[in-house]
């Protein structure tokens, strides 16, 4: 089992530029405005042989009431107390100041295990900061520079005692299943038991993004709150959920285009995208008191063209007062204004009181085996003959378009090929009447189908077989 490190220090000291350094990617948003991170964020450490899990945290400012900052300090004190190790960043370049003292005094009163670490070291700059690092008390600080990589070594000496005390056997690894197409017997697609399925919660701001992952996780792990826009990275956070292990990703709000105009939101919006085209199940969370504006379309409209399941939530029902009227309303809108999402669940609940929070599992658990959904050609075949049979191809020219033979070519999302004779004129009214079908046939409602038309090789073409 990995020991946990967390990552501590005042605003803008450099703590998310060493967690992206340690994790060996760029998973954290980095910005020169202080304050970018407000959530905890994890993510599996590395120095050469030590492995560990680190947690980014918020600066920590002297704030302790239920302000912004209060909340987020409370967060890092949390991060604090559940990590073996902290790693204690102080701004070599300029100095000790009057938080970093503050913080320190905390740290001895929790009797934490701590590592103070003299960032932006590099060069003369920062001589005489990291030597002011010795006065408060916590053992002889580790000179780094997270930015370029220096003092990484010395780094990895300092956390090696930690790793020796924590070490224990290591885990073997799972074995890995590979199902096999029962028509072909080739592998189709290899499946690890246990693999946590990746859901990103994704909507506008202030829709409760954050509050219902806290509901599913159980803990106050997201900072939440009346301010809009609070979350500013894509968290993603391993979570068992009802028996089912899951990775949930609590992503920033995603606003219009046009008024999306400071660079740090543009940052975080980005991140929110990457999740959803990462993720395999996106749940569009709405407002219940203001639902399916035009950017809640767009958002739900993004993950399907993304081939993601798509699970549709709305928040806040509990402030709802005619709710059998609203909820048929909003049924018909989903239908009328979400075509390319026909049958998408829709979930009601209060991510603030927990209610229907477990329809949402039920839910999200059967948008991603639909995902992953397979047909049988057989069954595909004898299904075309009917869906001809009941209305034929159009016939452009007096030339009637023949439908020969229907596969499926992958899952996540079902993509199925039809071979015909021409299938640039195959008009969209039927080949939306071949989708429409598909999902109603195979209870295939309510995730991205993709049905490519191709044309199939005649073999005498050119006066021979090929």
């Amino acid at each position: 089992m990995a020991f946990s490190v967390a990552i501590i220090g005042r605003p803008n000291v450099g703590k998310s530029t060493l967690f992206n350094r340690l994790v060996g990617k760029r998973l954290a948003l980095v910005d020169d405005t202080p304050g970018v991170t407000r959530d905890l964020r994890e993510g599996d450490g590395r120095l050469r042989d030590l492995r560990f899990t680190v947690i980014d945290t918020a600066g920590l400012e002297e704030a302790t009431d239920d302000s912004l900052q209060g909340r987020m300090r409370r967060l890092t004190e949390q991060a604090i107390d559940t990590a073996d190790v902290s790693l204690f960043i102080i701004d070599a370049r300029a100095g000790i100041t009057s938080t970093d003292r503050e913080l320190a005094d905390l740290l001895r009163r929790k009797e934490a295990r701590v590592i103070v670490l003299g960032n932006k070291s590099e060069g003369r700059a920062g001589d005489e900061g990291f030597y002011e690092g010795f006065s408060l008390g916590l053992g002889e600080p580790v000179r780094v520079s997270a930015e370029h990589g220096e003092g990484m070594e010395d780094l990895r000496d300092a956390l090696a005692p930690f790793a020796e005390e924590f070490a224990m056997e290591p885990e073997s690894l799972p074995e890995i299943e590979v199902a096999l197409d029962p028509e072909t017997g080739e592998p189709v697609e290899a499946v690890e038991p246990g693999k946590p399925i990746q859901i990103a919660i994704v909507g506008r701001p202030n829709a409760g993004k954050s509050t219902l992952v806290n509901r599913i996780l159980g803990t106050e792990k997201m900072l939440t709150g009346p301010e809009a826009g609070i979350t500013r990275d894509a968290i993603g956070t391993v979570h068992d959920w009802n028996g089912t292990p899951v990775k949930l990703f609590d992503t920033a709000g995603m606003r219009k285009r046009a008024k999306v105009t400071g660079k740090l939101e543009k940052l975080s919006v980005s991140d929110g995208l990457r999740a959803v085209k990462f993720s395999e199940v996106v749940v569009v969370l709405l407002d219940a008191q203001n639902p399916l504006e035009s950017q809640d379309l767009r958002i739900a409209d993004l993950a399907e063209r993304e081939g993601r399941a798509v699970v549709i939530a709305i928040n806040k029902w509990d402030l709802v007062e005619e709710k059998q009227k609203t909820m048929h309303v909003l049924k018909e809108q989903v239908t009328r204004l979400l075509p390319q999402l026909r049958g998408v669940p829709l979930v009601m609940l209060s991510a603030r009181d927990g209610k229907n929070v477990d329809r949402l599992h039920a839910a999200v658990m059967k948008a991603h085996g639909v995902w992953n959904a397979r047909v049988s050609t057989s069954r595909l075949n004898d299904w075309l003959l009917q869906m001809v049979a009941r209305h034929p191809p159009p016939a452009p020219g007096g030339r009637r378009i023949k439908l020969r033979y229907m596969t499926q070519a992958k899952t996540r999302p079902p993509t199925f090929v039809a071979f015909c004779s021409r299938p640039e004129e195959v008009p969209t009214a039927y080949r939306r009447y071949l989708v429409n079908g598909l999902r109603e046939d195979f209870g295939l409602e309510g995730t991205p189908l993709r049905l490519f038309l191709r044309k199939r090789d005649n073999p005498f073409d050119g006066g021979g077989k090929k």
